[in-house]
Formats: structure tokens, C-alpha cells, sequence
């Protein structure tokens, strides 16, 4: 009977199968990452970082035990506006040429209702890393042209930009503390 017990266990056990985590990566063609500043308290800037990449790693279905990866880089910053962008990738905001990349690790994603999220993390900016929380919404999944499965995710969570040393000399009535970050991502299963 034991070796019966011992061999129904080790048969359960072999045959255990592990769920392997799904990889997806962002679809740049489909994808945004922005921001938004008030400017002089009676207006909003918007800009865009062109290149950036993301990855989400999970093993479930509903990304509840999703890991997220993001990085930009900090030059491809746009307002449509030259003379803006370059004093933004200037020493006076972002030092672009020091601190040439903005990242985004997760450190807990949680559901917080039918497909919203809250999305914990480390963000490093300018040589800085705190930990901030974004609000997340899983739009759906579809299966692309490619016969690739897809996901939609909208993500927004406001900064205070002086935290990470971004325009410390300029005050609040001429810029707005508080940033705005929204990314619209489609990120495709690999």
C-alpha cells in the first residue's frame, strides 16, 4: 500500500505541469507614452517620448502577477515645439545628455476592479528612484494579422517632477509640479 501511495505521488508530482510565463512587448506602432504640465497655470503642454519599450511578463491570464519593464529615452522628447524640446533635454530639466533614460520597474501589480489595476513601482528619472503608483486599465485582447495574440493597456499616474530633480530652478506658477504620465500600449504575446 505505501509503495502504491508513494507511486501515485510521484506520478502526481511528474505530471504537474507549470504554467511558463508569457512574455509581451510593445507594439511601437500601436503604442504611446505622454505627458501632461500646466503651463503658466492657465494652460497644458503635451509631449511624447518616440522611443520607448515596454515588457510585461505573467504567467495569468488576468496580468494579476504581472512584472512591467518600461524604459525611454529621455531624447526623443516632443512638444512640437524645437526651441521647448531642446531646453527640455537641456541640464535646466531633464540633462538628457547625462541621464539619458527614463525606466519603470514594477514591484506589485494588484487588481483593483473588473480589468483596472494598481501598477507599483520604481521609477528613476534623471538619476533618481522613487517609488510611485499608476492606475492601469486592460482595454481586451485581440488576435492580430499575424495570428499573434494582443493586448490593449491604458496607463496614468500624475509625478511631482521636482521629486526627481526635473526643473528644479522654475516654480510652480510658471510649470506645474505636477506631470501627468499616460501611456496607450499594445503589447503583443511572444
Amino acid at each position: 500500500m505505501k509503495t502504491l501511495i508513494t507511486l501515485f505521488i510521484a506520478t502526481a508530482l511528474l505530471s504537474f505541469k507549470a504554467v511558463a510565463p508569457a512574455t509581451w512587448t510593445t507594439d511601437a506602432a500601436h503604442s504611446k507614452l505622454g505627458f501632461t504640465v500646466t503651463h503658466m497655470m492657465v494652460s497644458d503642454v503635451e509631449g511624447t517620448f518616440k522611443n520607448f519599450s515596454a515588457t510585461i511578463t505573467a504567467s495569468k491570464d488576468d496580468f494579476s502577477d504581472a512584472t512591467i519593464d518600461m524604459s525611454a529615452d529621455i531624447a526623443s522628447i516632443s512638444t512640437n515645439n524645437d526651441q521647448r524640446d531642446t531646453h527640455l533635454k537641456s541640464p535646466d530639466f531633464f540633462d538628457a545628455a547625462k541621464f539619458p533614460k527614463m525606466t519603470f520597474k514594477s514591484t506589485a501589480v494588484k487588481l483593483s476592479g473588473d480589468k483596472t489595476y494598481k501598477v507599483t513601482g520604481n521609477l528613476t528619472l534623471r538619476g533618481v528612484t522613487k517609488p510611485v503608483t499608476f492606475n492601469a486599465v486592460l482595454r481586451g485582447t485581440y488576435t492580430n494579422q499575424a495570428k499573434k495574440t494582443v493586448a490593449g493597456f491604458k496607463i496614468s499616474g500624475t509625478i511631482n517632477r521636482k521629486d526627481f530633480g526635473v526643473g528644479s530652478n522654475f516654480g510652480n506658477a510658471m510649470v506645474s509640479e505636477d506631470v501627468t504620465l499616460i501611456a496607450n500600449a499594445e503589447l503583443v504575446k511572444n
